[in-house]
């Protein structure tokens, strides 16, 4: 990653996050109530609409009301079968806001964005569940959110474009705010943006022009962080699901709830197991789409406890992706032998031993570890390995899919040289499945021979599982299988080792 946006922040000689890449004291950005994102890939957080619903900031809840008003402008546009196409284009479709660096994308920063298959997603719904939109009667306002609780092709990663994007100009307006008065002029430039405000009077989306943050070519927009959760948005399809019952018993109609209960126990089996009854449930809320609106009063109910949730959620994942990464890279990695240059195996190999080195000899095992309890996911794990990868001529992409399915990375320099590398945790239960074909059928697709895959344990039971799959599959004692050892107990202090 080449330095596009300044020298370096003075407290940290990698540049990784904005604050080291437009030479801003991380404080500033804190006090202004902005994410420090990384600039090397997105980090796994989003904007949850309903924290500017449920907000007491009157800016948050005036976005929420224009999202809503464009929702309803959708809606009744809708009715008119013999859209032009193009016009559907202009009013459905969006891209996704790659520059706010936060998301669920594959590669960098890159997503799909919202294309055909979600436009005629929401146009489907629009005169299903959002019928009554602006005249709800259960709850207090109306909810973008009611789009993902169908199941129907629509996740997280829609709704917090979908959200992005309706409120881009804000950001916008927020980032341009805070670079005039804190980066210098030579780090900032002109840009005019597409799709930042909509005239309802044309019905058509203007264009604008801010002076914003520039790294590699575009610009960059900053989130506040009383905005942005983790996981899951506060109303979501999963919590509906697991809230089943409970929200069945708060309707008030009692024909209404004898319907439902007669329809959701004839979907039922005497000894129905959780998939069954998860499943019954989502077809009893997609028959009785009133349902919605009684989970929806429940969540509105609990607001206090979405902004108490997302508040940890964000600290979380700054403990986990800035503040542990940064100082693994400032006390282990920056400016030392790690960053000189092989091949592309070579490379990746002696960077994975390098962090099995940290990681099991100077404490840098507490990487891994959020509140005393170990990663469990291995997206996380692959996140904090990326950003290690900064300052670097190689290619470096996350979950690369060229047919066969994805690798966790691909590592080259140049057409020829290639690495494929998996990252597993030994708690995997699909751990000897995958390192028996996953691999094999990899390299197949990328045309190249080399690949090392990385196993990280966390208990001595885990270690000896992964042994026994190993010794099974041939792949003991072999370099391009590196073990990592997250143990957190009987690890010396690096001051004691």
């Amino acid at each position: 990653m080449s330095n596009n946006g300044g020298s370096a922040n003075p407290h940290s000689e990698a540049h990784i996050y904005f604050t080291d890449f437009f030479d801003i004291e991380p404080q500033v950005l804190e006090d202004y109530g902005a994410f420090n994102v990384s600039l090397i890939n997105d980090l796994p957080l989003f904007i949850d609409p309903f924290l500017l619903f449920d907000s007491e900031n009157p800016e948050y809840k005036a976005l929420h009301d224009e999202i809503i008003k464009y929702v309803k402008f959708l809606r009744d546009v809708s009715l008119n079968s013999e859209i032009d196409k193009g016009l559907i284009d202009h009013w459905f479709r969006f891209p996704e806001v790659s520059q706010n660096w936060l998301g669920f994308s594959r590669t960098g920063n890159r997503g799909s964005g919202l294309g055909k298959d979600f436009a005629a997603t929401l146009n489907r719904h629009l005169h299903h569940i959002f019928k009554d939109f602006g005249a709800e009667t259960v709850t207090r306002g109306s909810h973008l959110e009611k789009l993902c609780l169908l199941g129907d092709g629509v996740g997280r990663d829609h709704l917090s474009d979908f959200t992005t994007n309706l409120i881009k100009g804000y950001l916008l307006e927020y980032t341009q705010a805070f670079a005039k008065n804190h980066i210098a002029p030579f780090m900032r430039q002109r840009f005019w943006v597409d799709k930042v405000s909509f005239d309802y009077t044309t019905r058509r989306w203007k264009r604008g022009e801010y002076e914003l943050p520039c790294f590699s070519g575009t610009f960059v927009l900053l989130t506040p962080k009383d905005i942005l959760t983790k996981d899951e948005a506060w109303i979501n399809r999963s919590d509906l699901l697991g809230q089943f019952r409970e929200v069945c018993n708060a309707v008030p109609d009692n024909q209404l709830r004898a319907l439902v209960d007669d329809y959701f126990f004839r979907r039922l089996s005497e000894d129905a197991k959780e998939k069954e009854i998860r499943e019954a449930a989502a077809a009893t809320v997609a028959h009785f789409p009133q349902l919605l609106d009684y989970y929806i009063k429940r969540k509105e109910d609990n607001g206090d406890e979405a902004h108490k949730v997302s508040v940890l959620k964000v600290r979380e994942t700054e403990i986990q992706f800035v503040e542990q990464v940064r100082s693994l890279v400032d006390t282990h990695l920056a400016g030392t032998e790690f960053y000189d240059l092989g091949d592309s195996f070579e490379e990746s190999l002696r960077r994975i031993n390098f962090l099995k080195d940290v990681i099991e000899n100077n404490d840098g095992y507490r990487l891994f570890y959020v509140k005393g309890k170990p990663l469990q996911r291995e997206a996380d794990l692959q996140i904090m390995y990326r950003l290690t990868w900064f300052a670097t001529p190689f290619d470096v992409n996350r979950e690369v899919n060229n047919g066969r399915g994805p690798v966790d990375f691909k590592v080259s320099k140049g057409s020829v040289d290639k690495t494929l590398i998996e990252f597993k945790l030994a708690s995997n239960s699909k751990l000897k499945q995958n390192l028996k074909h996953q691999v094999a059928v990899y390299e197949a697709a990328n045309n190249t021979a080399k690949s090392i895959k990385a196993i990280l344990y966390f208990t001595e039971s885990e270690l000896m599982r992964v042994h026994a799959v190993l010794k099974e599959l041939g792949l003991l004692e072999r370099r391009d299988v590196v073990l990592i050892d997250a143990c957190a107990h009987n690890k010396p202090s690096a001051s004691n080792a």
